[in-house]
C-alpha cells in the first residue's frame, strides 16, 4: 500500500500485461493508475490523486475524503459494560479509550 495526501492506494501486479496497477481504496470516487516499476507506478498514485484533486476544483466540487473521522460501532450490550467500565477505570470517555485501544491494535497490525 502507499499513501500521499492522506489517499491510500492499494497495487496489484498483473504478470500477463507485465505491469503494476493501483487503485486509491479509501473514497467511493475510482482513482486508478499503473505502472511498470514501483517509483514508476508511485509517480503516477501522485499524478493520479493531484489529478483528482484539480479535477474537483475545477467542477467546484469538494474532493471524497477518505475519513470523516466517525466510525460507527455496534456490539453486544455485555461487551458494552465491559467497555464503559473499562473507559471508566482509565479516566476516559468511551470514545477516547476506544480511540486509544484501537489506535494501538491497528499500528500493531499494519507494521507486521
Amino acid at each position: 500500500m502507499m499513501t500521499y495526501k492522506g489517499y491510500t492506494a492499494e497495487i496489484e501486479v498483473d504478470i500477463e500485461a507485465g505491469i503494476l496497477f493501483g487503485r486509491v481504496i479509501d473514497i467511493k470516487d475510482v482513482v486508478t493508475f499503473k505502472g511498470k516499476t514501483v517509483e514508476e507506478v508511485r509517480a503516477e498514485f501522485h499524478n493520479s490523486v493531484d489529478d483528482y484533486l484539480a479535477f474537483c476544483e475545477e467542477l467546484g466540487e469538494e474532493p471524497d475524503k477518505p475519513f470523516s473521522g466517525k466510525l460507527p460501532f455496534r456490539t453486544t450490550p455485555d461487551r458494552h459494560r465491559k467497555i464503559f467500565l473499562a473507559a471508566k477505570k482509565a479516566g476516559k470517555s468511551i470514545n477516547a479509550w476506544m480511540d486509544e485501544v484501537l489506535v494501538v491494535e491497528a499500528d500493531k497490525a499494519i507494521n507486521t
